[in-house]
């Protein structure tokens, strides 16, 4: 796995949430922002799923 993949999904979005890439809470917004903690969490679950 490369470096931005911790073992599991939740593990890598906090690990993106200490580098300051996504936010700590989501502001739901019609719009969902694109630092926004759900969507991310759904990014990473999509990458880990077409890797495996």
């Amino acid at each position: 796995m490369g470096a931005k993949h911790a073992g599991t999904p939740a593990d890598a979005v906090k690990k993106l949430m200490k580098k300051g890439k996504v936010k700590k809470k989501c502001c739901r917004s019609k719009s969902a922002c694109k630092k926004c903690p759900v969507l991310a969490l759904k990014r990473v679950k999509a990458e880990l799923r077409k890797a495996a």
